[in-house]
């Protein structure tokens, strides 16, 4: 289901690239969002790993990728990428709430 549209210049593909990447960054934002508030339900820093949630993602999105006609490796590698940056942030959430929740 590849919905690029014929383009006739460079140009033109770039424009429609720059909206595409605009798309994305709205999107990852999003899952951002949600990547930081699943902080406050993990009880432990190591359920922000969750190397299985992480390879069920990956299945799912792989899974996605053969039926919309994506390359499954790039969309893996992208996932996996994001998906690294993401726990990072999350880390760093689940730390904060839980100096947050310290006595002082």
């Amino acid at each position: 289901m590849n919905s690029a549209k014929h383009c006739n210049s460079i140009a033109e593909v770039r424009a429609h690239i720059d909206q595409i990447d605009k798309e994305l960054v709205a999107l990852i934002a999003s899952r951002g969002g949600y990547a930081k508030q699943a902080a406050r339900f993990k009880k432990t820093a190591e359920e922000v790993q969750a190397p299985q949630r992480v390879e069920q993602v990956i299945s799912k999105v792989k899974a996605f990728s053969l039926e919309l006609g994506a390359n499954p490796g790039v969309t893996e590698r992208v996932y996996r990428a994001m998906i690294e940056a993401f726990i990072e942030i999350e880390r760093a959430e689940h730390a904060a709430l839980g100096a947050a929740s310290q006595p002082r």
